[in-house]
Order: structure tokens, then sequence, then C-alpha cells
């Protein structure tokens, strides 16, 4: 039985549709991140799972029960926003415990959850203080600690982090893996970073105007992008697109005179004088010293050094492309250079349908 079960879900304002149909079933302990553009629908369905907002149809059901109709307080899950609302004439000791105290929770029953709580967020010596006196990091892990001591089946996140600068978001993502690992509670995360999507996820739901575009774990949705769009979205820099034409066994780049092997797993795939979108990753290209197969031959526009990596804006004929190079690679502006890859990094889509040739 699955711990939270989504099931057709759509939902409407008048004649605008803003989900087209949603279908996930999570297992108990799994960490679901869904993951998408502003107005793509992820906050609506987690509004939905909380009982914020009402489908127009389909079903959500948490522990094989459905929970539409059941009021919020009686679905079993604890939710952290973006903003931290927390109550700042309190102190962060009756914060976290004040969703208890209203429920009429015994007095060393609540100390007890609140400092166990505390204890996991490492945040014991701030109990006494009002929001006032606490960093944003520290607001955020008292809003989280206030959702931990409720113990629900399913934590339900919607961009908790948006709110912090870059070092703190780094913090507290290592922070709610750590947690994940040690509650192994079913989450529901939202956000538009495909870092956190990455890092945190155990699986990721890349939607898409109200539909989910893939659903796999990181490592299929990073690797095997199912469409354009994902290939897109996730990964920085984004996948390198470039227009080509099938030619017997090669590829001809659009624009150019460059040339690669057609990869043997796609050759029953795709017929003679097919339009291809070939996709490789930035990290999968090196300089060459040769034109070795396969290989790229391109004009360096922009080198930067970001510390680990050399990122290298390159131009292939008409079309661009971006490499993630070695700190120690030798190429600068305005030089011809060639680019090699492995042949297993190749990804082919089908320019019409936006869908990827499934090797």
């Amino acid at each position: 039985m699955s711990a939270l079960e989504i099931r057709g879900v759509r939902k409407s304002y008048g004649s605008v549709e803003t989900l087209k149909g949603i279908d996930i079933a999570l297992q108990d302990g799994e960490f679901l991140v869904l993951l998408g553009s502003s107005g793509c629908g992820k906050s609506t369905l987690l509004n939905i799972i909380a009982g914020l907002a009402e489908a127009t149809s389909g079903d959500v059901l948490i522990g094989g029960r459905s929970i539409l109709g059941v009021h919020p307080k009686n679905r079993d899950i604890a939710m952290v926003f973006q903003s931290y609302a927390l109550y700042p004439n309190l102190t962060v000791r009756r914060n976290i415990g004040f969703g208890l105290e209203m429920r009429g929770v015994a007095a060393d029953e609540r100390e007890k959850a609140v400092n166990e709580a505390a204890r996991l967020l490492q945040i014991e010596a701030l109990l006494d203080r009002k929001p006032s006196q606490l960093s944003g990091g520290q607001r955020q892990r008292v809003a989280i600690g206030r959702a931990l001591v409720r113990k629900p089946q399913v934590f339900l996140f919607d961009e908790p982090l948006s709110n912090l600068d870059a070092k703190l978001r780094l913090e507290m993502r290592t922070e709610l893996k750590r947690l994940h690992q040690m509650l192994q509670t079913t989450v529901v995360y939202v956000t538009h970073d495909q870092i956190e999507a990455m890092t945190l996820a155990s699986r990721i739901a890349v939607m898409r105007d109200g539909r989910i575009e893939q659903l796999g774990t990181p490592e299929e949705i990073y690797n095997h992008p199912a469409t354009l769009y994902v290939a897109g979205f996730v990964g920085a820099p984004s996948m390198n697109m470039l227009q080509a034409k099938v030619e017997g066994a090669t590829l001809a780049i659009e624009g150019s005179d460059a040339r690669l092997p057609l990869p043997a797993r796609f050759r029953k795939m795709v017929g003679e004088g097919a339009r291809v979108v070939v996709g490789i990753r930035p990290e999968a290209l090196r300089v060459a010293a040769d034109a070795t197969v396969p290989s790229l031959p391109v004009e360096i526009e922009v080198v930067e050094l970001t510390g680990p990596e050399l990122v290298t804006s390159a131009r292939i004929g008409a079309q661009r492309l971006t490499a993630c190079l070695p700190p120690g690679s030798r190429v600068s502006k305005g030089q011809a250079g060639i680019f090699t890859f492995s042949e297993d990094a190749v990804r082919l889509f089908d320019p019409d349908t936006g869908k990827a040739f499934a090797s």
C-alpha cells in the first residue's frame, strides 16, 4: 500500500485548467520533489494534498484512505511554508509546541516532543529566544521543528529555502537530507531549484503546464531526460542541443561541416534524412588535441573560471554550445578548438514531439 497516492488529479479555475491529470504513487519514506518553473502547477498540487485547495476531479489517498473532503487538521500531514510564519511574541519553545498545545497534548509530553525536535535540529540553545533574535536559517529550523513534533505520515514543504542566502541554503539542504535519513518519513517538496531537487530527492517529478513531464530518480532525470524540456531545465549549465540531420551513419550538424557518428543504439530508430536534436551535457565535453571521433570543431567565444570548472561558451557553425572543462584546460577566447566526448554521452530527441529516442 502506498504512503501517498495521487490519482488523476485535475484542477480548474473556470476555463483554465492548472492540473491536467496527475498520477503519482509514493512508498513509505520516499522523498518526492515537485520541480518546475513558476506556474507549472506544483504548489497547486501541494495545496490539494494539504487540503488548502480542492481538486476538480481525481483522488488523493494517504495510507490507502481518501483524504478529499477531510479537514486539513485531520489529514495526518505537516506543512512547512516558504515564509517561516512564526509567532513573534512566543519563544522558540512555544512556537514549536504551539500546535500540540492547541490539540490539548499534556505539558510533559509536549515538552519531551519539543526537546527532541530541538535536538534533531541542533537548536536546543535557542529554545528561550524570540524569533526576532534568530537568523533566517534558525527561523527556518524552528518552522521545521513545529512540523516535526506532529509526527505526521507525510511532510509537505513549499519552497522552504527560497528566502535564505546561498550559504544557508546549502546548510539547510544538508540538514533536511540528514533529517529525512533519520526519520524516514514520506516527504513531498516543492521547488524551482534543480540543485535542491537533485540533492534531496529519491524521485523527482518534473512538471510543465499542469502535467508531469518526467518522473524518475535524480540519475534518470539527469542522465536520461525524456523530453527536450527536461533536458533543458535540469542541469547547470543545461544540456547542449544541436540541430542535426541523419545522413547515412552520421549526424550532420546544421550550419556547419561537422559530422558525428550516429550511435549504433539509435540506428533502428531514426531513418535517413530525419532531423534530430543532439543532446550532450557540458561536462561530457573535453578538449582534444586532434580530430578524434567523435569530435566537434568549435570557435571559443567566452571562458569563465568558476573555481572547480572552466565554463567555456563556443560556436559550431551557426549554433552554440557550452563545455564545463577542468580548470587547467588550455582554451582562450577567439581560438579554434576541438571538443571530444564519449559516444555514450549522446542523447537524441525528436524536434517535432520533443521526446527522446530511448536507447
